[in-house]
Order: C-alpha cells, then structure tokens, then sequence
C-alpha cells in the first residue's frame, strides 16, 4: 500500500510529493521502509516514475564512517555501515583517550547536522579559550603561544574543544540509528562492476550498492584491495598515554601544553571533570614492550627530570591507566578513489597526531563526500541520467587533497621539530654535552621561535578556519558559552601577568618531595601584605607575620620573610648568619642579598641557612587537602 504525502523536501528541486512504500529485502538490503521522491520531471503521459536515493556502503563504523552516515542519511539517502565491533564504545576510547575536536571540524559538524554537534559541544570540555602552546620541557617555560580563539571566534566558528572517544562515538551512532549500523560485519573484499559495488562480509554475506567507501582506518582492506598493500610508515616514535584525576595549578589559565626535548615530547591537556590527559612521546625503534606493571617506571625514567608540570601528572597517573603503542602515518597519495570505490579519513591519509587534526580531517571529508554526492544526485534528477558516482567522488578529491596533504605535511614537520629541539648548546652532541651546564640558549631554539612567532598565526587561521568558507548551508554563530577571559590577549604576550593570574595556594614544601604525603607538609604563603610569612627557627611575634618554623642550627631565628605583592611573591633575607640561596628552573643558583626583595616563581628551590634539610621548593597547588598545610607555630620540617 502506499500513502501519498503532500510536502516540501529541502534538499531536491521540482519536488512534487512523497510515497512511502514498505519493500522486501531489496539488492542486499534488509525488510527496511525507503522514501521514494518523486519528481514533475519524471512524470510522463501522467504516469509517476520514481527515482531510488542512492545506496551508500561504508565499511568502518568510525568518527569518520559515523560523521558520512547522519550526513548522508540527513540528505535523503539510504546507508549501511559495517563495523567489526565498534570499538570506540567498548573501549578504544579508553585506549586512545579523549579526542580533540578543532573549531574547523566543529563548523563542519554544523554543517552536517546543528542538533548533533550542539550535543558533542556540550559533552566537551572547552580547551581553545585559554592558552595553549609550547614550552621547554626541562624548564617548563613557555615556548610559543598559541591563539586557538581568535581564529574562530572571527569566523563565527566553534571554540576547540576535547570530549571523551567513547562519547563522541554514542552520540554519533545513536543519531545514525541501530537500522544503519550492521554490527560485527568486517568488510573483507568487494567488486566494482561498474553500476553497482558488492561487498563481501567475513562472515560470508554480500551486500551491494551504488557506491563504497572505506573508513575503515590506517590498516584499511578496503585500501589495499582499491591500491594495492603497502605498509604504514613508522614515525620513528612510541607513545606513551594515560589520564590521572589531576587539576592543575593553572588550569582556568592553559588549556593543553607541548613540552619539547630532544628526541622525545610530551603533551598534557585538560579534558574535564577534574582529569588531564598526556602523551609521552619518545625516540626508539618499533615493537618494543615493557614489562608487565613497569610502563610507569619507563616513562619517569625518560621524563623524570623534566619540569614538575610533567612528573606530577606522570606521579598522579595509576600504572593500570598507562598504555602503550607506536605512530604510524601513510605516506600522501594524490588519488583516493577508483570507480564507485573511495576512501575517507585514516584509510586515505593516516596522519601523525601531533596536529589533532587526524579525526578533524575525517569529519571535513565526510561533510565534503556528502555534499558531492548530494550535488551529483540532484544533476541526475535534472538530466533524467543516472547518478555520475565517479565523477563525484574525484571532485570530493579534487577539494580535500591539497588541504589534506598540509596538514599532513604539518603534523610531521611538528614531529621533526621535537626531534631537533635543543634548549641548550650541547644537546645531543655526545662528548660535548658537558655545555649544556652552562645554559647557554641553543642558536636553533631562538631562531625556531622567532620563525613560529611570525607564521603560527597565518598558520593557525587557516587550519581552524580555511575550510568555513566551504560549508554551504553553514552560518556563523556568536556563542555566549564559548566567550573566554577578557584577559586572555594580554597573557599571550605578558607570562608575569599569566602567572600573577593563577588562582591557586603558592606553597613551600621540602624540596626532595613532589607532593606533601604522610610524612611532609606545605608552608601555605600568605597573600595578605601585611602579614608576610616569616621563616625562622623559632616562632616571630604573632603581629610580625605568618610564622614557619623551621628548627636546625643554621636556621637563623628571622632568617627570612615572603611577602605577596599584587599577586607576586618576594622572599627577603632578613640579615640572617648564614644567608639564603635561590636555585631558578634552570638550574642557576645564586645568594639572595640582605634586605632586597627577590621573585621567586614556582618551581624555585630556596635554601635557608647551609642546612640541607632547609631547602624548600616553590610549588602551586590547586587542591591541596587542608591536613597537607602546616598548623601555625608547628616545625615544618621536623617530620621529613
């Protein structure tokens, strides 16, 4: 039976009404209820010809397979997605962690459908409003800043944001539907006879349809059968990754942070809900393996002498949530497609992570795919002809190649800068590493960042934002929600300001400790001017100051005060007999003069009086638990 239904469609010209019609399994395809359009065009002698949307195979149920299956089925067409197990919701969001989604894949989220992307934006936590950048990983100071805002916000585009795999997986597949989605179906093979595409299931059933697409990752059959094998490129690189419930000092401040070293990198980011998220990348051959419960042990041994924004994450992190695995990338190719056969995302242009753009490209090219066979299907209705699958699908080509290949280019040319990086003359030069103590700056870091200073701007504008001017239908959006500190220009080019803005307890805790524990306690600075922290071997007067008691021979009775200023700490020797010395992040050590103010930042070690057991270290901590902090008049360090 069928029911005529008087309506608009959105997408198709010379609509003239809809028929819904309930049809047995048709060419492969399961008991399904299809929408039928027909068009005045095809009316002839006043009897109603009906065209069949196309069919639309897509092995890998994916970001990439689930972003091209709402976008096509939003356009009219009929789609079924294989998916070995879907990975992403039983777990390899676990494995790989949370994913970051860029402004420009945002947009084309967007574009595909508002509603969905509207609920991915608000399942994420917000990254691109804060500072994001560089820094050296032995000092922690900052390298390169990067503005992730501006680039959107002047394009009316989403902020970044970072969301959970398995989360961004469910929202996509429940707006797919379970009726796309063929679960445990690996697509092994398949036949491009030229008008249809039959794919060939391990299990041993065929399906068929107007047209393929592999997205089915790096290791693709769909791509070796289309091109032939070929083995991915090793980056020369292993990752190491984990989360921790762990919140920074910092964290209203800095969104995510790459820490550059010689031959190894490490990036940390914030991912909500009180956790962060950091990958170790390190130098060595392929194929290695740690043994059991000592991934931990490897990565602080790598980056255990790095700055604390480093090792407190790696110390906060479980060793059952540290995993382990090699890059690879593919090496560009300059065609995806053959026939009625395509690729999309990882199966046609692996990349390395370091851009966060791996996923991002995935999501540009299914809008892209979508829309070029949307295009395609509408000039077939006009022309009475059958739909050109492949001359779509290579100008689907034709428009991602060159962007695609970019920001391929980009992500290794990021992983070659921290292949090279050296802070300091004598890194990496064998028998005269020996320099390196002298700290002078290596002529290549003050080059590399001023070259990244003048092109990251441009560079950034056009990763985040190069592709809005393609989104047809898109319009862009002012959001509220997205609206980041009014200060945030001003900490791109001021890092005293940046610091001064930390909301956080400034602390001196025992310096051979990374965390106060059961057996170590902070001095909680004081912020108010007036009442300056006094540090000496007995308690001051209760109206000098905060005392902090530090009970050991060399300690004098006032050694010394730290008074706050404007969100700024100074430490003062008080004329003390023995004096004081501060030891900067670099490892510069020198005394502090009698009665001068000194800054102190975190990180610094300061060392009252010549006993070792009085050497403390500047740290910040966002929630220390209050049983941490020392009690007024109590030793600090007699515990340790």
């Amino acid at each position: 039976m069928a029911i005529s239904l008087g309506m608009s469609h959105p997408n198709i010209s010379n609509f003239c009404h809809v028929k819904v019609y309930r049809e047995v399994q048709r060419r492969g395809f399961k008991l399904n209820t299809s929408v039928r359009v027909c068009l005045k065009s095809e009316m002839i002698g006043g009897k109603e010809e009906s065209k069949a949307p196309l069919r639309i195979l897509i092995a890998g149920g994916g970001i990439g397979g689930l972003v091209l299956a709402l976008a096509a089925k939003n356009k009219g067409f009929d789609v079924k997605v294989f998916e070995r197990d879907l990975s992403a919701v039983r777990g390899e969001g676990q494995y790989r962690g949370p994913i970051q989604i860029q402004s420009n894949a945002l947009g084309a989220l967007e574009a595909v459908d508002a509603d969905v992307a509207d609920k991915i934006m608000e399942n994420g936590c917000v990254t691109g409003d804060r500072i994001n950048g560089l820094v050296d990983g032995l000092t922690g100071k900052w390298y390169v800043k990067f503005d992730t805002y501006t680039p959107a916000v002047e394009r009316g585009l989403p902020v970044t944001r970072v969301i959970s795999r398995m989360t961004l997986q469910q929202i996509l597949a429940h707006s797919v539907g379970p009726d796309i989605i063929e679960n445990s179906c690996n697509v092994v093979d398949f036949n491009d006879d030229g008008k249809k595409v039959t794919i060939m299931l391990e299990d041993g059933r065929e399906y068929e349809g107007d047209l393929l697409v592999g997205a089915d990752g790096i290791r693709s059959k769909v791509r070796k059968k289309l091109f032939g094998p070929k083995e991915a490129t090793y980056s020369e690189y292993t990752c190491y990754t984990g989360i921790a419930d762990f919140v920074p000092p910092d964290i209203e401040n800095v969104g995510y942070r790459v820490f550059l070293g010689y031959k190894q990198y490490f990036v940390s980011s914030d991912v909500g809900g009180g956790k962060m998220q950091w990958y170790a990348f390190h130098n060595e051959p392929a194929g290695n393996d740690d043994p059991q419960n000592c991934r931990k042990k490897r990565v602080l041994e790598l980056f255990g002498n790095w700055c604390e924004k480093v090792v407190d994450l790696l110390l906060a992190t479980p060793e059952d949530m540290i995993l382990r695995r090699d890059i690879y990338d593919r090496e560009p190719m300059l065609t995806w497609s053959k026939g009625r056969v395509t690729l999309l995302g990882d199966s046609a242009h692996a990349m390395q992570p370091n851009m966060g753009q791996g996923g991002c490209m995935a999501i540009e090219d299914s809008y892209q795919l979508a829309l070029e066979l949307e295009k395609a299907y509408k000039a077939s209705l006009e022309t009475e002809k059958s739909v050109d699958i492949a001359s779509a699908l290579k100008r689907y080509e034709k428009e991602r190649i060159l962007r695609v290949g970019a920001i391929h280019g980009m992500a290794r040319m990021a992983a070659i800068m921290a292949s090279t990086y050296k802070p300091y003359l004598g890194v990496g030069l064998g028998p005269l590493s020996s320099l390196t103590k002298l700290r002078i700056p290596h002529p290549g870091r003050v080059g590399g960042r001023f070259v990244l200073g003048l092109v990251m701007p441009t560079m950034l504008g056009w990763v985040l934002g190069g592709n809005s001017s393609k989104l047809e239908g898109w319009s862009p959006r002012c959001r509220l929600s997205d609206k980041a500190s009014n200060e945030l220009h001003r900490w791109f080019q001021d890092d005293d300001a940046m610091e001064r803005a930390i909301d956080a307890d400034w602390c001196l805790i025992d310096a051979d400790h990374q965390m106060p524990n059961g057996t170590s306690t902070a001095i909680r600075l004081s912020r108010d001017e007036n009442r300056p922290t006094i540090i000496g071997r007995t308690a001051c007067a209760s109206t000098e100051g905060v005392p902090a008691i530090l009970p050991y021979s060399k300690v004098s009775e006032r050694h010394a005060s730290i008074v706050c200023k404007e969100n700024t700490f100074f430490v003062m020797d008080l004329g003390s007999e023995h004096g004081s010395w501060i030891t900067d992040e670099e490892g510069r050590s020198y005394r502090i003069p009698s009665k001068v103010p000194e800054r102190i930042r975190p990180g610094y070690v300061i060392q009252f009086g010549r006993d070792r057991q009085a050497v403390l270290r500047v740290k910040l901590y966002k929630r220390l638990p209050q049983e941490n902090y020392v009690k007024r008049d109590t030793p600090v360090l007699g515990a340790v």
